[in-house]
């Protein structure tokens, strides 16, 4: 019994770093991507960090709808800063090994993010609705001491969800191989390469996602569908149009953000299908950081007007 016990943890540790494929070998598509991942990476973090630099300098943006918003983006960075610089390093210097610490603080990085992102959705969803449903409750209800409770409530929901599943990864043996089929470490590829019995784990990640992704839809559609009702309920059409035109940025971010995952882990034939998960997973990254400052923004007078005066105060700062 004691030998079998020392063949598996020295089976354990037989493996301390590992190999990240990457999307592809062929060297002109590695280049098209670095440029195009350089692209999106840094719009992606000017534009996020535009909006939280706004929220901070111009009083007209110290509402809670901002408030969430400079919170969202700042997860935007933080997750686009989790996968895109890695895989850049990777590209740029060919070197494509990763330490076993340093894939699993990617993994629970990517995964914190990505999780809390879909509880922030769903509190910002609950904003928009005391909003327009309840007006005159709102500064009551949406106080200061409540906004930040909701979205330290979200970063702690987002813990809870991934802790399960990353305590049990963290058990897992590799002995065969240390060869990712991916550009960023990630449950699914590490758990085909793992030699332990990863049934149990394969569920649990599973059922949490799902469960993740169903609870904050719920609590959008819910939110949505008593705002939906009040807006159609306007007697004004100009009323009606500023309404559905507030909405419609977040819920183009939501349909964005929701279709991805969905997409990811509800679609048998994405699951199966290791180049599109990828593909997906660079999107998730890349694209979807990168459009939803501007798709909040390009529509938003209050985001505009506050965007346009700080570059006239910049401007008067050089004239003098």
């Amino acid at each position: 019994m004691q030998a079998g016990q020392k063949s598996s943890v020295m089976r354990n540790y037989t493996i301390t770093t590992f190999i990240l494929l990457g999307l592809t070998d062929d060297p002109e598509l590695q280049v098209l991507i670095f440029i195009f991942l350089c692209l999106t990476y840094t719009m992606s973090v000017t534009g996020n960090l535009t909006i939280i630099t706004l929220t901070f300098v111009d009083s007209h943006l110290k509402t809670p709808m901002y408030f969430f918003l400079k919170n969202f983006s700042f997860l935007e960075i933080s997750f686009t800063t989790a996968c895109v610089p890695r895989y850049l390093y990777t590209i740029a210097t060919g070197d494509n090994i990763i330490t076993y610490n340093a894939c699993v603080i990617q993994v629970f990085f990517t995964d914190l993010c990505a999780v809390t992102e879909f509880f922030l959705l769903a509190t910002m969803s609950y904003d928009g609705y005391v909003a327009i449903c309840k007006p005159l409750h709102y500064v009551a209800t949406m106080s200061s001491r409540v906004c930040q409770r909701l979205v330290f409530c979200s970063w702690v929901a987002g813990l809870l969800v991934i802790i399960s599943p990353l305590s049990l990864g963290l058990n897992l043996e590799f002995c065969d191989s240390n060869v990712v089929d991916h550009f960023l470490c990630d449950a699914s590829p590490l758990l085909k390469i793992s030699c332990s019995d990863t049934w149990f784990m394969e569920q649990t990640v599973f059922i949490c996602a799902v469960l993740t992704l169903i609870l904050t839809l719920m609590c959008v559609i819910l939110s949505y569908m008593y705002i939906m009702k009040t807006i159609l309920g306007f007697p004004s059409a100009q009323q009606r149009r500023k309404a559905f035109s507030t909405c419609s940025s977040y819920m183009t971010v939501v349909s964005i953000t929701y279709g991805t995952c969905m997409f990811i882990y509800m679609n048998p034939t994405a699951k199966e299908e290791v180049t599109t998960n990828k593909v997906a997973s660079l999107l998730i990254s890349s694209i979807s950081p990168t459009l939803n400052p501007f798709i909040y923004t390009l529509r938003n007078k209050q985001v505009k007007k506050a965007f346009n005066d700080s570059i006239k105060r910049i401007a008067s700062l050089f004239k003098k």
